[in-house]
Formats: C-alpha cells, structure tokens, sequence
C-alpha cells in the first residue's frame, strides 16, 4: 500500500508507504512531515509569507514502488487525495507506467484522515493475502464511506489556492464567521458557518455525531494546526458522544498551507463489518 502525506498519520501504519507531497515557500521547496511540519507552515502564513504546494513528483512514486518490489510485493495499490483538490493521483499514474510491478492507483474522492482510513484498511485486506482487485476495492469503498469536516479562520487561503470559489470566500469575509468545511465529491464547499472561532469545535462535535450515527464501525480522527490541546479536547468529547475513541495528529502541512493557521479537521470513516 502507498499513499501520499496528506493522510495526515502520526505514524504511518503498518503495511502503508506515505509519499511526501511538497510545499513551495519562497525559501525553496520542503518535503511535508520530512522538512516542515504543519506549525511551521502556520508561523510562516502568520508571517504573510505566499507559500504553495506541488504533488510528489512521478520519480518520488517510482522509487516507493521500486521500494515494494525489492521487499517482495507482487502488486501495488497506491490510493491518494481527490483529483480534485491535487495533482498527485496523476503523478502516481505516470509514475506506475514505468513501475517494474502492476500498481493500482486509486482516487480517494477526498483527504486527511478519511484517506489515511481508506490506505490503512485496505494495507490489513494486502496484510491478510487479498489481491489487488480486493485490496484496491476496499480503499475506494472506505474512503466513499467517509466524511471530513474543517473548521477554518478564514477561507482566504482556500480561495488562494484555488480549492474554493471566490464567491464562496467572499461570503464568509462579507459575514465575518468561521466557516465549516466539507469534502463532497472530491472538492471542498462550504457546509455552515458559526459566528466565533469559539463556537467551531461545538459545530464540529454535533456535524461528528450526526455523521457518524449511521455508521456500523466508525474511525475518528482528530486533526490540528497549531493547538493540539484543543483537538485533545474535542477529540475527548467524541469518545463520550459517539464510544470511539479518535486519533489525534497534526494536520498534512500541504493541507494546513490551504486552510491557514488554527484550522481543526475531523474526519470520520465507516469500516463496517468487512471480511477478507
């Protein structure tokens, strides 16, 4: 299994490869979770530096690839952010016409922990022996039973980047709310919105525990950009509320440098009752 940072893992699991994706900072270009974190990304936006981001280059998916067949893999399946939002799943794609083994490449449709659940089921069906076919299915069915939800200061960085329409950011500056974000179909839009950044956590909670009400096996993280204390806490009050106890991590840096400083994500995925 390869995926891409944007997963936003603490630790990559067992089985899963996670390929860093770039962000471009007048500086040079560093390598997310190897060269920058995402409270490096934040201190610089504050500083009113333009930084951008860029997919892994094909050569980085290559090597991952090169990686898996010297450790005896048959196959690869390598499951990534919407291609909606980011370059990446085409540069995977490139990258596994000149792999030296079949590859897989699967668009996830969506980000963050909703893809590090997808990448990290389907690493348990390869782990239990199941094909490619199978193990490819699985990510696509995690990752379309999933949902994530941001809360953002701003969606001026959104707007930068060109992952949110100009109207749709005109509209939360217009109002002066915190806006609440979604994935849908592979791009961002804008769900709600409260009127302080100290309401977006309750927000948060309540669209957490209507989303995952439905859900047969839900797995909960809990991602942050600058203060993980307040994750902590939220991600305590999901436990109480839904019985599952969520993952805390940082946000992808390439993620943070779109949705700006004091951003708080969680993303949420039915892994129901599966069988290899």
């Amino acid at each position: 299994m390869v995926t891409d940072s944007t997963a936003s893992f603490a630790v990559a699991p067992d089985g899963v490869t996670a390929v860093p994706c770039l962000v471009v900072t007048p500086d040079g270009t560093m390598r997310e979770g190897v060269d920058c974190t995402a409270d490096d990304v934040a201190a610089r936006l504050s500083a009113g530096q333009t930084l951008s981001t860029s997919q892994p280059p094909p050569d980085a998916f290559l090597a991952a690839y090169r990686q898996a067949a010297d450790a005896g893999a048959r196959a690869v399946v390598s499951v990534h952010i919407s291609s909606g939002l980011s370059g990446t799943v085409a540069s995977a794609s490139h990258a596994s016409k000149r792999a030296m083994l079949p590859v897989r490449v699967v668009d996830s449709m969506t980000s963050a922990g909703a893809l590090g659940f997808a990448a990290q089921a389907a690493a348990q069906c390869a782990a239990a022996g199941c094909d490619a076919d199978h193990v490819a299915a699985r990510a696509s069915h995690v990752a379309a039973a999933s949902r994530v939800l941001f809360g953002v200061d701003s969606l001026d960085h959104l707007r930068r980047g060109g992952r949110l329409s100009a109207a749709a950011a005109a509209l939360g500056a217009a109002l002066g709310v915190r806006p609440i974000l979604t994935v849908d179909e592979g791009r961002i839009h804008a769900l709600t919105r409260v009127r302080s950044r100290a309401a977006v956590p309750a927000r948060l909670l309540a669209l957490t525990v209507e989303a995952a009400a439905p859900m047969v096996n839900p797995a909960i993280a809990v991602h942050y950009v600058g203060s993980r204390a307040r994750a902590e806490t939220v991600a305590a009050l999901i436990a109480e509320a839904c019985s599952v106890t969520p993952v805390v991590s940082a946000l992808s840096p390439a993620l943070a440098v779109h949705t700006g400083p004091d951003t708080l994500t969680i993303a949420l995925a039915d892994l129901g009752d599966h069988q290899h």
